[in-house]
């Protein structure tokens, strides 16, 4: 299976896998259906000669509006056989919930100069509020497949660096910026994956993530075009019932998933001790945990909750990725338990330092560690010059010293897609690719400490906003543990913490008091502002991230 690197493309992989395996097949749990690779295959190039009939353009950017069912897969496929870049697109967050989804979507599709949207059936009653504000032709995947005999039709020849993928990140709004990614970019980076891994036969991917986020979108792929069973769960279906999700997991015999540290602290919330026992986690080989802070607590607590259940510390690997990577930049080694570093908080964050203390030491912070770069990838930690940019030409750093991670191979993306070309220049450095991610380098291990844009100074001196939320996330009142931190909206030296909680009047105004006064005690931060809003109002990423910078709207018109 010669395409199986990066000299094949996603049309010749998915042919090669729909022939060596045609019964294996992809379980959409939440819809209670199934596709065999052989019937996605053959489903996909019925898609794909309906859209070169409709005057599909060398890599042009096909937008797929679909929920975690079996014509996204088929759509996705279809596009990228038809020569097309398949553009996965944000769902609304909630039943038409949010006046603003048509015009994000307007700005996506913009930015990707997109012609064509393929719609899901089951999602038909959006298509008449995005007319006339989303400017594309609207097409059911339905109709895309219903002459059998296309299957057999002739399509145009796909290379290698054609553009496969466009990837908008998670809150592209104002100026949305797509990952744009070749058949060689993705080809390598699920490459990677497999490799890390070491994903074969007897292995089966199941994910909730949505499909239009990197890592469902890739942890799927690397699992189809693996030739292993898939498994497919909605997003609502986990959040709503964490536990149900585990037991059907557990039934299903998947032994890698993926999702970012939230979820495992959902499920710790969902199952309670005594109910551990009704789980068998014995066939669970690797808990992929990433897109967001890796928390000691959450690992600590769920390796000890589960471990009854046959949950082996060893399969919590806590990793590092991006879409521009097509998902892989650091993987740890396989077998090994997880890594966290103890580092003096104030040295880290001010003076950008990894300084080793003892745990029990004042001002302690741990830091995860997640490993090396896979391979094919190399990668680089410079310093800045401003607290925001590399100097001129990068500078890299010491070991234990933090700076910008800096990266490039075969799976990183070239180029962005925007509607103001020159928009995302400023990312790319002598080569490399800036990620806008803080971290440092301890012997071949890296450790990420935050984001360049949620660095926070007041007063002189810098915190990193993760460790804010940190000092306060488990105070009874904050609802499930959601609060963000920001620099204040209007200028003032202060830093801004939003809280979700139910709590009013008085009762409001002591949390306020007890959110003030253990930061000021495990941070030694005075000039706090704390904001209270009701549960479920922070904005999230597609991820379930929490949205820093969105949730500042949040308090303007208060101030």
């Amino acid at each position: 299976m010669n395409s199986s690197n990066s000299d094949g493309t996603l049309p010749d992989r998915l042919a090669e896998i729909a022939a060596a395996h045609p019964r294996v097949s992809t379980t959409f749990w939440s819809t209670a259906e199934s596709m065999e690779y052989a019937e996605l295959h053959r489903t996909a190039r019925a898609a794909a000669a309906a859209l070169v009939r409709g005057g599909l353009r060398r890599g042009e950017p096909v937008g797929i509006l679909c929920p975690n069912t079996p014509e996204f897969l088929v759509s996705f496929f279809g596009i990228a056989a038809a020569g097309g870049a398949a553009t996965p697109l944000p769902l609304p967050a909630g039943a038409r919930r949010a006046g603003g989804y048509p015009q994000q979507l307007a700005a996506i599709t913009a930015a990707a100069g997109m012609r064509t949207m393929l719609v899901s059936p089951r999602f038909a009653e959006l298509v008449p509020l995005l007319h006339g504000v989303v400017d594309v032709e609207f097409v059911d995947t339905t109709a895309l497949s219903a002459d059998a005999e296309d299957a057999d039709a002739e399509l145009p020849a796909v290379h290698p660096d054609d553009l496969a993928v466009v990837q908008f990140t998670s809150g592209s709004t104002a100026l949305p910026k797509g990952v744009r990614l070749t058949h060689r970019n993705v080809l390598a980076g699920l490459a990677a994956i497999r490799r890390g891994i070491e994903l074969d036969l007897g292995d089966q991917g199941g994910f909730w993530l949505p499909l239009f986020h990197d890592m469902g979108l890739f942890g799927t792929l690397s699992a189809i075009l693996r030739g292993i069973p898939s498994h497919i769960w909605s997003p609502l279906a986990f959040v709503k019932d964490p536990a149900r999700w585990l037991r059907e997991f557990a039934a299903s015999g998947t032994t890698i998933t993926a999702m970012p540290n939230f979820g495992y602290e959902a499920l710790l919330a969902a199952v309670p001790p005594e109910q551990v026992a009704e789980y068998d986690l014995r066939h669970w080989r690797i808990a992929f945990n990433g897109a967001e802070p890796i928390s000691r607590e959450v690992v600590t607590r769920f390796i000890e909750r589960f471990r009854p259940a046959g949950f082996a510390p060893s399969t919590m690997f806590g990793v590092y990725g991006m879409a521009e990577a097509t998902l892989a930049v650091a993987f740890p080694p396989l077998g090994r338990e997880p890594l966290f570093e103890w580092v003096d908080r104030a040295q880290l964050a001010d003076a950008g330092i990894a300084e080793p203390v003892s745990r029990s030491a004042a001002g302690a912070r741990a830091v995860a560690g997640v490993g090396a770069p896979v391979e094919g990838l190399q990668l680089r930690i410079v310093a800045l010059d401003d607290g925001v940019s590399p100097a001129a030409g990068g500078i890299d750093v010491p070991e234990g010293h933090v700076g910008e991670i800096l990266i490039r191979g075969a799976s990183v993306t070239g180029a962005y897609l925007t509607a103001d070309n020159d928009s995302a220049a400023d990312r790319f450095l002598d080569g490399w690719l800036r990620t806008g991610d803080l971290g440092y380098v301890r012997g071949a291990e890296l450790f990420v400490t935050g984001r360049c844009k949620d660095m926070i100074t007041v007063r002189g001196v810098n915190h990193y906003a993760q460790d804010v939320e940190a000092a306060v996330r488990d105070l009874d009142g904050i609802y499930k543990g959601r609060c963000t931190a920001a620099i204040d909206p209007e200028g003032a030296d202060v830093i801004v913490l939003i809280a979700e909680s139910e709590r009013v009047g008085e009762a409001a105004a002591a949390l306020t008091r007890l959110i003030e006064d253990r930061i000021a005690a495990e941070l030694g931060l005075a000039a706090v502002e704390v904001y209270l809003v009701a549960p479920r109002t922070i904005p999230r990423t597609s991820s379930g991230k929490l949205q820093r910078l969105a949730a500042r709207d949040l308090i303007t018109p208060r101030r």
